[in-house]
């Protein structure tokens, strides 16, 4: 588990940027495969994420994930039923108790925290997500509980980095197309008309729009760590049929 200073800062706040150790599943899976979605045993998984719960010292039924769906949609989240069975990327809340996940495999992870305010966020941005303003729409969502926009940490989790992340050219189309500045995420690759995609850049820079002063980004590239972290597109370049997906969490403790 990465702990972010960021966060270990604010007061009545436990997080954790949960690596791919320290579980039960094997294979492919090996070992802390946390993703319902997955094809992995269900009972392993089910006992991943109860570890998961108790190093965020809540109950197996508190810790909350979505049906993940690349939107800009939160869910502000007053109960464990406010999650169950939603379509959505994002949730908020003012409950403590309550830990809300985010899966991953190389989009980013996104934990918020005004710890002052009592008012907590996690976003899952892949570069739908983030195009769509997941990251934006959390926060939003955060100050409407009280929270203060100058107040909020953003720490941006382990994700695909821009060596990484080779995408063609009708990526970079929909990128330009929607704001010329968002050419400066792009590098040219070894490949003609193939680009490398900066998505925790982009990140960052969508978080700053928001109107957040310092967010950050914990600088692990998923894809490029087999040791640590489940990765989507090395499970692919792999051909290995399916991934595991890690969990990053914040919580609230009054």
């Amino acid at each position: 588990m990465i702990a972010a200073p960021e966060l270990t800062a604010q007061t009545g706040i436990a997080h954790g940027f949960f690596e791919r150790n320290g579980g039960v599943s094997s294979g492919i899976y090996a070992t802390l495969n946390t993703g319902l979605g997955s094809n992995d045993r269900r009972e392993d998984v089910l006992e991943n994420r109860r570890r998961v719960a108790d190093a965020m010292a809540v109950p197996p039924e508190h810790l909350l994930t979505l049906y993940q769906v690349h939107s800009a949609d939160v869910v502000h989240v007053r109960s464990p039923a406010d999650a169950k069975a939603v379509k959505a990327d994002a949730m908020v809340t003012t409950t403590p108790g309550l830990a809300l996940g985010v899966l991953s495999a190389d989009c980013a992870p996104v934990l918020f925290a005004d710890g002052q305010a009592g008012v907590i966020g996690a976003a899952h941005a892949g570069w739908g997500g983030a195009f769509r303003g997941v990251l934006e729409a959390t926060a939003d969502a955060m100050v409407a509980l009280g929270a203060r926009r100058e107040a909020i940490k953003a720490v941006v989790g382990p994700c695909i980095a821009q060596a990484s992340y080779e995408v063609g050219p009708e990526f970079l189309e929909r990128f330009v197309d929607a704001d010329g500045a968002n050419a400066r995420h792009f590098v040219p690759s070894t490949r003609q008309d193939h680009h490398m995609f900066d998505l925790p850049g982009y990140a960052l820079e969508r978080l700053r729009c928001a109107g957040l002063s310092a967010p950050v980004w914990l600088g692990l590239d998923t894809c490029a760590d087999p040791a640590r972290f489940f990765s989507y597109r090395r499970s692919v370049h792999r051909a290995e049929g399916d991934y595991g997906r890690q969990i990053s969490a914040i919580a609230l403790h009054g």
